[in-house]
């Protein structure tokens, strides 16, 4: 037996008290908020790019806590996309077997060139390493390599 909802008086007054209750707070989510909220046309929210340690005055506490926190997040996008790269990298080994090493050349080669760069910028922080222990390796690498060459070729010969 099919009952109409209009013909039954309990459930066309739950009907009516569900309408009380829920019409107002539908009206506001649907004329204020949805109307005010920004539209985001991309899956994960971005962040606008804060001044970096370099271009922040000594004594501007707010720009190096906004770098920092960029810095932070810089490496944890990093980090995920090593892990992506180390992730090919093993899935590629484990797919072909005892030919990976002329089938997967690629992979590897980028996996190691993402880890190198990963080391270069963030390698031997630590994990509570902040932008200014990043900036000031940074100008330890740039100085070393001015006074001896590339990292790793070897020193250059001081009467040369």
């Amino acid at each position: 037996m099919t009952t109409d909802r209009s013909s039954n008086l309990f459930l066309s007054f739950a009907d009516a008290v569900g309408r009380l209750l829920d019409g107002p707070a539908t009206w506001f989510r649907e004329s204020v908020v949805e109307k005010n909220r920004p539209e985001y046309y991309w899956y994960h929210r971005q962040f606008r790019r804060v001044p970096t340690i370099d271009e922040c005055y000594t004594d501007d506490i707010v720009c190096f806590i906004e770098a920092n926190e960029q810095f932070k997040r810089d490496r944890m996008v990093d980090s995920e996309i090593l892990n992506i790269l180390r992730q090919r990298k093993e899935d590629c080994i484990l797919y072909e077997g005892e030919d990976h090493r002329e089938k997967c050349a690629k992979i590897i080669e980028e996996y190691q060139k993402g880890a190198e760069n990963w080391f270069i910028k963030y390698g031997d922080l630590g994990a509570y390493g902040t932008v200014k222990d990043a900036y000031m390796k940074q100008k330890h690498r740039m100085i070393w390599e001015r006074r001896h060459g590339p990292v790793g070729a070897g020193m250059k010969n001081p009467l040369a």
